[in-house]
């Protein structure tokens, strides 16, 4: 079982990062953008890692409390889970 769970996390956080970085890009060239609703919603699923290295990585919503404060958290609860 926890196979399983190390490739769904895995596969989500960098899932999660590729999300954050097409946004990122999308927003440079002022293109249709990834909704937050979804950002967040890969952070909540346990991208929570992944979210956060891309947010950092790619300098991609870090001045927005609701990323700053939920996706740690949500990262944090994974990691409680576990």
């Amino acid at each position: 079982m926890w196979k399983a769970v190390l490739i769904y996390l895995c596969v989500v956080n960098a899932v999660a990062f590729l999300l954050y970085g097409m946004d990122k890009k999308k927003a440079e060239k002022h293109q249709w953008r990834i909704p937050e609703r979804t950002l967040l919603l890969a952070a909540a699923l346990g991208g929570g890692l992944g979210s956060y290295s891309a947010m950092h990585v790619f300098h991609h919503k870090t001045q927005h409390p609701k990323f700053t404060i939920l996706v740690p958290l949500f990262l944090a609860m994974w990691i409680a889970g576990i």
